[in-house]
This record gives structure tokens, C-alpha cells and sequence, in this order.
């Protein structure tokens, strides 16, 4: 599981790196609905040239001398300027450019290109690089404006579009074999401010700012392009001509003039984006794309898939399901927040790669989880009381397996005279008592929380205390033992009226430390306890018949225990050079 990470990590990285269709989109329609809407500058105004208009003066376009009126109209009001998103690509048929070149030199005004293609590049502007020299986005070559228009300032409109087909970022400045050239929302605020230049200051990965005397720095990505605030700046009409004090936008909104473009506002004619660029220009936190974006981006993935990856391979499943599920809202947080100060970092992917990584390794967990259970009840069902095995399927840990070192109590019993027995009776019937003699002992066993670790024949091995802990496991096995004296009574009752052999047991009890865990070889293992503890246990089981005792029980378990236990003579067993203390449980 850990070493599957190192494969599903850069497959999940690949549509960041390599900018995929679908995760641009992604990222795209999330800073839509996340980048919060400005108020205007005030700085501005549309004025939109309407169908009614247009019908008032006879069809479109509109005579030059209409226009030079209009101009001098909305200069009379009270703008600032005016510019005017419509090209004037041929002369005025009734010869009216004169009048109109000469009203827009009045004040200060621009007029529009549009890109055409055929490599006749727009007039470049005066430009300081701060930097080193970068490409930014080219220029195909515009429509240029009729020659009496020459000394007008002229600003490029352009309104590159997404992948999905929707504009959301346009160059300040356009580069040409010559230079470069502004677009024309960038040279309304130059017009504005009287600027000669504009500053581009670059670095390695492009352009990173671009300003003009009077304006603060504007920050763009890396090809010089800004990201548009679609505000909704006031809108008046040739009728209204609330101007006073601002700059016009002036373009026609007539049906079937000029086009409309996609937005994530919906569509909007040429002069209404050129305003939103102006005016975001003018925003100070503005949003814009940073050139280390796309490093912060998979940094964010990195942390956040691995950080998933190993708590839910650490932790378990339910506190691993919570961490990742902790994770994944940081990382939302984090993208939120960035977005909110205008930092237009992407974590949609990030999102999607940590809630593929957390299905994944909540499958492996659960599959793991759930192999484990069905290992643990397979080892344990027939040895311990089945609600020990469910305690011990919902916490696994319970059970650290491949040993440890454990203090417990430990139970042998073992059927006396059984070779006499078995050459007394029928095999089937010695195989009939025995399972009958066994199960009675197991029955006790279960009764009081304890595991029989193992049959050995006619004998039986128990644990009190492992794998689960057991408060006074002292005294559960002596109660067990008591118990088992009690079924075998009513167990030799049942078979003396079958017309079989009675059976007689001893027990031996012991506490004390062993290892307690899966033993064996690596393809067959049993869970089991060894140690010394465990091994007098069984030298007490096998001298009952010497003592002449059923249950003798040891001295680490008389301390422990609340029972009142007489005291036998000492015995030595196999192995040890000093006699043992023992005890049996007499009952009053």
C-alpha cells in the first residue's frame, strides 16, 4: 500500500503539469463563481449607441459629422474624454472625417482597431523593460484606422478567449515585430494621465507588471494579460448623456452591428469589455494569476494526497476518513481564502486528486481492515466467547500480533487413565467421550472470558488475560476451573446413563509473564503463549494425580486472587531445583 502511492502521486500531478482541457475548465469556472464582484471606480461611464439611435439617423454607420457632433456633445457635458470602440477603416461618404478627427483632438480620446490577421501590426507605443527582454502575447495584425485618424491615439480591441470560449483575460500590451502596442483599454488611462511610456517590468518566467506615470502597478501573468473584473460601471445613452466628470465608452449595441462576445457575465458588446478593462486596472486587489502559481498548485496537491495517504494507512479507517476529510476542507479553505485576496490559485484538482487518493486508500484500508477480521475470527471464533471475537474484529489493535511479552493466567487440564480409557472402549466412542469432555471445558472457558489456545489430545490449554485484557484474570480462572469440575459432574451423570466410562481431569493453574502471540513457521502459525509461567502451569496439571488433588494453582496466582485457598506440601516439578508453593480450592 505504501509503495502504491509513488505510482497514483504522478499520474494525479500529470493534469496540473500538463494543463488538460477539462482540468482548465475546472479551473476556470471556480474562480468564476468564487471571485467576488468590485464596485466601479467612477471613473467611467458606457454610452451605448441603440438600435433607436441608429433608425433616428438612418441605418449604420453613422455619418462621421453625426459623430464629430456627438463628440462635441458628450465634451460639453462634462467628460473627461471619450473613446470610441468603432473603427473607421474607410472614408466617410459624405466626407465628414475632417470634422470628426477634428473634434476628437479636443480632449483626450481613442479610437479602435480591431485584428484582422493580415500582418499589418498596429502603431507601437513608447515602452521602458525593466528586465529581460520576454514574448508576450503577438499581435496578428489589425484593420488600420482611415490615415486622417493617424494622429489620434489608437488603442487595439481584443478579446482573446479561454479554452471554454470565454474572455477573462486580456493583454495590456500587444508585442509586434516593432515593439509593442497597448490595447485599448490600457490606453484610455494613458491618454488620461498624459503618460509617454509604459513601464514593463519582467522576469524570467515573462512579463509580472505593467505601469504607466500616475497608476500604480499592475500585476499580470506572465504574457502580460490582466484578469477582468466584470464590474457593472453605470451606463447612460445619447438621449441621457450622463457623462459629467468621467470618461466615455462609446459603441453600439444596435442588433446585428458589432458583436457580441462570451463572458462569464454573458455577452457583452467590444466597448463594455474594453470598460471592464479600464476599470480593473484601476482595482487595486484585482485578481491576477501569479507566475508561481502553478508551483504553489502542486505543492498544495503534494502535501494534501500524501498527508491522506498515510493517515488513512496509519490511523484506521475512521479517524483516517476524519483527517482526510480535515484535510480536504483546508485545502478548500486554503483555495477560498486565496482567491478572496485576489491571488487565483486553483485547488479544484488538488480537491479531486485527495478525494481519489482517500477512496483509494479507505478501499485498501477497509479490504485490509476487513481481511484482518476475517483472519482474526477465523483464529479465534472456536477458542473464545464470540463477543471477545467481535471486540477484537472492531479493534484489531487489540491483538498485536508476532508476540509480546504478557503478565496472564494460564489453565491445563488433562484426563486421567486415558489409555486405560481407550483400550476399554470402541474408538468411536473414546472420540465421542472426549469431544463431549473437551467441550464441557471449553463451555467454562468461554463462561469467563478466557481462550483456549489449544487441544493437545485428551488435554486442553487456556488463557486468561490474552489477547484481550481481563480485570482479575486471577480469579476468572479459578472460577473457570470450579466451573469445569461442575460440568464434568454432570457430564459423567450423562454418561454413565449412556452406559460409558466416567472421566476424571486434572487442572494445574499459573500466572506469570510469557510471550503470548502468533507462533510457527512463516506459512503456519498459531496464536499461543511461551514461557516458564506457562510451562509450570502444565507440570502442576500433571502432578494432580501425585498430590492427589484435581486443581492445583500456583503462588503468583494465590497472591492475586480474592480466593480463599488452602495450602498443599510443596512439590517439585521437571525443571525447577526448588520446591513450589502450591494451593487447591477446596469449597466450605
Amino acid at each position: 500500500m505504501k509503495k502504491l502511492i509513488l505510482i497514483v502521486l504522478p499520474i494525479l500531478i500529470l493534469p496540473i503539469l500538463f494543463q488538460t482541457i477539462p482540468t482548465e475548465i475546472l479551473k476556470l469556472k471556480t474562480f468564476d463563481s468564487l471571485i467576488k464582484q468590485q464596485e466601479p471606480s467612477g471613473n467611467f461611464v458606457i454610452l451605448n449607441i441603440t438600435e433607436d439611435d441608429v433608425e433616428r439617423e438612418g441605418g449604420y454607420p453613422l455619418p462621421r459629422k453625426k459623430l464629430a457632433d456627438i463628440q462635441m456633445e458628450i465634451l460639453g457635458k462634462g467628460a473627461l474624454g471619450v473613446g470610441w470602440v468603432i473603427s473607421f477603416p474607410q472614408a466617410d461618404r459624405l466626407n465628414g472625417d475632417k470634422d470628426f478627427a477634428r473634434s476628437l483632438g479636443y480632449a483626450p480620446s481613442v479610437i479602435a482597431t480591431f485584428e484582422d490577421g493580415n500582418e499589418n501590426y498596429p502603431k507601437t507605443t513608447g515602452t521602458v523593460v525593466k528586465g529581460p527582454d520576454v514574448n508576450g502575447l503577438y499581435s496578428t495584425g489589425v484593420k488600420q484606422n482611415y490615415y486622417l485618424y493617424k494622429d489620434i491615439a489608437q488603442g487595439v480591441a481584443i478579446a482573446p478567449t479561454e479554452i471554454d470560449q470565454l474572455v477573462r483575460r486580456i493583454p495590456l500590451l500587444l508585442k509586434t515585430p516593432d515593439g509593442w502596442a497597448p490595447s485599448f483599454g490600457t490606453h484610455v488611462l494613458k491618454s488620461l494621465t498624459g503618460a509617454r511610456t509604459y513601464i514593463i517590468t519582467t522576469n524570467d518566467n515573462g512579463v509580472q507588471e505593467i505601469a504607466v506615470r500616475g497608476i500604480p502597478p499592475v500585476k499580470t501573468d506572465s504574457l502580460g494579460r490582466k484578469w477582468i473584473s466584470w464590474v457593472e460601471t453605470e451606463e447612460t445613452n445619447l438621449q441621457e448623456m450622463d457623462v459629467n466628470g468621467r470618461f466615455v465608452f462609446v459603441g453600439v449595441t444596435a442588433n446585428g452591428v458589432m458583436p457580441q462576445i462570451a463572458t462569464p457575465v454573458g455577452l457583452l458588446e467590444p466597448h463594455k469589455i474594453q470598460a471592464a478593462l479600464a476599470e480593473s486596472i484601476l482595482i487595486q486587489n484585482s485578481p491576477y494569476i501569479p507566475d508561481w502559481a502553478l508551483a504553489l498548485e502542486l505543492l498544495i496537491l503534494i502535501i494534501g494526497v500524501l498527508f491522506i495517504w498515510f493517515a488513512l494507512h496509519l490511523l484506521g479507517v475512521s479517524l483516517g476518513v476524519f483527517t482526510a476529510s480535515v484535510v480536504m476542507t483546508i485545502t478548500g479553505g486554503i483555495g477560498y481564502l486565496l482567491i478572496s485576496k485576489g491571488l487565483l490559485i486553483d485547488v479544484t484538482w488538488s480537491l479531486i486528486a485527495e478525494f481519489i487518493v482517500a477512496s483509494v486508500a479507505f478501499y485498501l484500508r477497509f479490504r485490509e481492515q476487513y481481511k484482518l477480521r476475517q483472519q482474526i475470527k477465523k483464529q479465534f471464533e472456536h477458542y473464545l466467547d464470540p463477543r471477545q471475537v467481535k471486540k477484537l474484529q472492531n479493534n484489531p489493535e487489540l491483538l498485536k500480533l508476532g508476540g509480546e511479552k504478557r503478565y496472564a493466567t494460564y489453565l491445563f487440564t488433562d484426563v486421567r487413565g486415558f489409555t486405560s480409557l481407550s483400550e476399554s472402549v470402541e474408538p468411536e466412542q473414546v472420540t465421542y467421550i472426549m469431544n463431549k469432555a473437551l467441550t464441557a471445558q471449553q463451555d467454562a472457558v468461554q463462561k469467563y472470558d478466557g481462550m483456549v489456545d489449544k487441544y493437545i489430545g485428551d488435554a486442553m490449554m487456556a488463557i486468561f488475560n490474552a489477547p484481550i485484557e481481563l480485570k482479575n484474570h486471577e480469579d476468572k480462572a479459578i472460577k473457570c476451573a470450579i466451573q469445569i469440575q461442575k460440568n464434568m459432574i454432570e457430564l459423567n451423570k450423562e454418561l454413565i446413563k449412556e452406559g460409558l466410562p466416567s472421566v476424571a481431569i486434572g487442572i494445574g493453574i499459573n500466572s506469570g509473564e510469557a510471550i503470548i502471540g502468533n507462533m510457527g513457521s512463516e506459512s503456519r502459525f498459531d496464536y499461543t503463549a511461551i514461557g516458564d509461567a506457562v510451562n509450570t502451569a502444565a507440570r502442576f496439571e500433571s502432578s494432580t494425580k501425585e498430590v492427589g488433588k484435581d486443581l492445583i494453582i500456583g503462588q503468583n496466582t494465590k497472591q492475586k486472587s480474592k480466593f480463599k485457598l488452602k495450602l498443599l506440601k510443596p512439590i517439585k516439578v521437571k525443571g525447577k531445583t526448588k520446591a513450589l508453593t502450591i494451593y487447591t480450592y477446596e469449597k466450605d
